[in-house]
């Protein structure tokens, strides 16, 4: 069996009510004639939206087809273990060019008594925001499921809910259970558990093209949300150049920040894991010793658990790079 190499996919875009046109302007990737690009699903194991190889020999083979092939050898003998063939996380970019529906997903447990489906844990990161732009996260105050149902059937959800103005480079990690949405002017990096289950809460009255407003899931809602508050919504951090910065570790996944002007040594033999990166600024190669694969702003790449030693090599500017693992 021919050894694996880092591997690209076909990317996934999706036009949706609230998306706008970044994924072109700032990311360089063409969604074609559709109208706007609210989403992009670059590595999916959803199912009816299964990522699909687009480089090398294994060009046009499906990830999940590849994880029966090849198992612990892509994903990691403990992930395969975990999840058979179901790739765990889904990487999506995000392009909110109107606001987004306040909603939750609900954790595991309930997931799966209600969807058969796992939770939805998640992470943003934040790479473009127009001025004032804000993301709400939680509410304000700790609440009783009394009083949020009073504040909602009152009308008054707005009053309860914490926003936040938020800059590139902001990580806001949202575990299963956080009220959040998007806000209009943001480009976000998104990191999730891999789930589509999603209860919209509210959704600003808007009508679709057929005069129709969107589903609310207000019952089902209601046990997923948390009512706590913790100390800050926002992931604190401090990025150092040539060095891997831990951002967010939860059981889902970890993920670091890394900024690059020089060559670096990844070995992930320990972690037993796939290593993913998106690539937020820059390019660069992912070397390794059957080759190399070029990389850019907007790529995110999958480096199978079986290459557990590889460099990451800057090509003529920074790179900035999210690196993800189990």
């Amino acid at each position: 069996m021919e050894k694996l190499y880092p591997l690209k996919f076909k990317t996934q875009y999706m036009d949706k009510i609230w998306g706008g046109q970044k994924v072109r302007t700032h990311l360089g990737k063409d969604f074609g004639k559709l109208p706007n690009c609210g989403e992009t699903w670059e590595i999916s194991g959803v199912q009816d939206h299964v990522s699909v190889v687009s480089n090398g020999f294994l060009a046009g083979n499906s990830l999940e087809e590849l994880i029966e092939v090849y198992m612990g050898d892509l994903v990691g003998d403990k992930v395969y273990e975990r999840f058979g063939v179901e790739f765990p996380l889904l990487i999506k970019f995000i392009d909110a060019n109107d606001d987004l529906s306040i909603q939750v997903h609900p954790d595991d447990e309930l997931s799966k008594k209600r969807h058969q489906a796992f939770g939805k844990t998640e992470m943003w990161y934040v790479m473009q925001a127009d001025q004032g732009a804000k993301l709400n996260l939680g509410f304000k105050e700790e609440l009783t499921k009394e009083q949020y149902l009073e504040k909602f059937e009152a009308g008054k959800l707005m009053d309860i809910l914490n926003f936040e103005e938020v800059k590139e480079g902001d990580v806001l990690f949202m575990p299963a259970g956080r009220v959040h949405a998007i806000g209009r002017g943001v480009l976000v990096a998104e990191i999730q558990q891999t789930s589509d289950v999603t209860y919209r809460i509210y959704d600003y009255e808007r009508k679709d093209a057929e005069g129709n407003e969107r589903e609310l899931h207000t019952e089902l809602a209601l046990d997923a949300i948390d009512f706590t508050v913790p100390e800050s919504y926002k992931t604190e951090y401090e990025a150092k150049q040539n060095d891997s910065v831990e951002v967010v570790k939860c059981d889902y996944f970890t993920t670091n920040v890394l900024e690059l002007n020089q060559k670096m040594e990844r070995d992930f033999h320990q972690e037993d894991s796939f290593v993913i990166y998106i690539c937020l600024e820059g390019e660069l190669t992912i070397d390794f010793e059957e080759g190399s694969e070029s990389v850019k702003k907007g790529d995110t790449v999958l480096v199978p658990a079986s290459l557990e030693q590889f460099f990451l090599s800057p090509q003529n500017s920074d790179v900035k790079l999210l690196e993800v693992h189990l």
